[in-house]
């Protein structure tokens, strides 16, 4: 049996939860998340308790159990508080600017990049260069940050390029001169 597959989730009050025909629904002031349960799982639910079992004793089952423990931890916190991630813009004249559904970057090439922000992603760019983004789906808010990163990975020299808040570039030294 899985060890992180056996902790109960805490549910907050401000949370609902429904379970109908292997879909799970959970309810949140942030937003509505849903997600189907395999059948190798079940999910039962006492009081302000959530607790994932796995029937059957096979590899895959108990793999999919800490799997599916973890991810209906993240809905309930994610609809209860939110997901937070910062993206840093470092270089000479990069920049971030909010258009209505659409963020448009200048890195440094030719043209700006257009990404169409999705519906339950909110986007925030304070002072040109830090982009916050917001979202109760860690999936969904996790992927749209690297596709932004991907324009521009951070470069180990002069550390230019788009870089996670808490991220650490280890910075190379560089050519020599003669001697």
């Amino acid at each position: 049996m899985s060890r992180i597959g056996k902790l109960p989730i805490s549910i907050p009050t401000n949370v609902s939860i429904t379970l109908k025909n292997k879909n799970l629904k959970i309810v949140g002031q942030f937003g509505e998340l849903e997600r189907k349960i395999p059948d190798s799982i079940s999910v039962e639910q006492s009081s302000n308790k959530l607790t994932v079992i796995s029937s059957k004793a096979d590899r895959t089952s108990n793999a999919l159990h800490g799997l599916f423990r973890a991810l209906i931890k993240n809905m309930v916190k994610g609809v209860s508080e939110l997901f937070v991630i910062t993206l840093l813009l470092q270089g000479v004249g990069y920049k971030g600017v909010v258009e209505k559904d659409k963020l448009a970057l200048n890195l440094g090439y030719s043209h700006t990049i257009d990404f169409i922000v999705p519906k339950t992603i909110k986007i925030q760019v304070i002072k040109n260069t830090t982009i916050k983004l917001t979202g109760c789906d860690k999936h969904e808010l996790g992927l749209f940050a690297s596709k932004i990163r991907a324009w521009r990975i951070p470069e180990p020299y002069k550390g230019k390029g788009i870089r996670y808040e808490n991220e650490i570039i280890r910075r190379k030294a560089g050519k020599s001169g003669k001697k």
